[in-house]
């Protein structure tokens, strides 16, 4: 009788733990890279042609399941093709996601490299900031285009992006009338007349302390209503700017608000893709 009663708690308590275990969120910039060296997955480095031009540089990561997967383009924030971005696509890739990871300056650092080649992040930087939105766009396009004809991908696709990537998902669901879903961590929204041509639902994740970026939800959550788009937007109190790569910032905000979007962010993706 107790050990039908313990198994009777038990169980459903178990199933509970890994339910939440698998959606634990991907490390910390600190911790990405001795993750990534632990990870179970497929990744690996793949050059993506580009109809003219440099191939782009792009991290793939597989999922270990039996069915074909959505694909997931991961847009990095302004410090490029960082261990901490290839992280977040072994994250995704261990919630059951093809996730690829394009370097968006593959070609134009020093002697034709990317991310890599750059001296310094602030020479990343400058290299993200020549980008113009119809390059990003048409490079996101070419990696997109390759993901979803992969022998193990179902033909659906969605982005997440973060910071300078965060904008450019937002930018690309406005560009890109195939893709069927994009996220966007604290990134702003394209203008009005761009946000009427999005047909994918988004999902936005920022922090309560960026008033720089939260400043404009508002009003793209008005602009989308009025076009007739959706647009569900969570602003977390107390978390800053870049929160998922500086978990241990803002006195615990940063983790909560890491907790709280990880999860709402692979519902929204599984709805999606499936």
């Amino acid at each position: 009788m107790r050990k039908a009663f313990l198994l009777a708690f038990l169980v459903p308590l178990l199933a509970l733990s890994l339910r939440a275990a698998a959606q634990d969120p991907p490390p910390a910039e600190e911790q990405a890279k001795a993750a990534l060296d632990k990870s179970p997955r497929h990744g690996e480095w793949v050059d993506v042609k580009m109809p003219s031009g440099p191939a782009i540089r792009t991290w793939v990561v597989y999922p270990e399941r039996k069915e074909k997967a959505g694909v997931v383009l991961v847009i990095h924030e302004i410090y490029g093709l960082s261990d901490w971005i290839r992280g977040v696509a072994d994250g995704l890739a261990k919630e059951g996601f093809i996730a690829v990871a394009p370097d968006l300056i593959s070609g134009k650092g020093p002697k034709g490299g990317g991310t890599d080649a750059a001296a310094s992040r602030d020479d990343v930087v400058k290299l993200i900031r020549g980008l113009t939105p119809e390059e990003t766009n048409a490079r996101l396009d070419a990696v997109r285009d390759w993901a979803i004809k992969l022998p193990a991908a179902n033909g659906k696709s969605a982005t997440t992006g973060f910071c300078w990537g965060g904008s450019a998902s937002f930018a690309y669901a406005a560009a890109q009338p195939g893709l069927n879903a994009a996220v966007v961590y604290y990134g702003s929204a394209p203008d009005a007349p761009a946000l009427a041509s999005i047909k994918a639902p988004v999902l936005g994740n920022y922090g309560g302390d960026d008033a720089r970026v939260t400043s404009t939800v508002a009003p793209a959550q008005e602009a989308m209503k009025k076009a007739g788009k959706t647009y569900e937007a969570h602003v977390y109190a107390g978390a800053g700017h870049g929160f998922l790569r500086q978990q241990s910032g803002k006195d615990g905000a940063n983790a909560k608000a890491t907790r709280e979007a990880w999860p709402r962010t692979i519902a929204f993706l599984r709805e999606m893709t499936k």
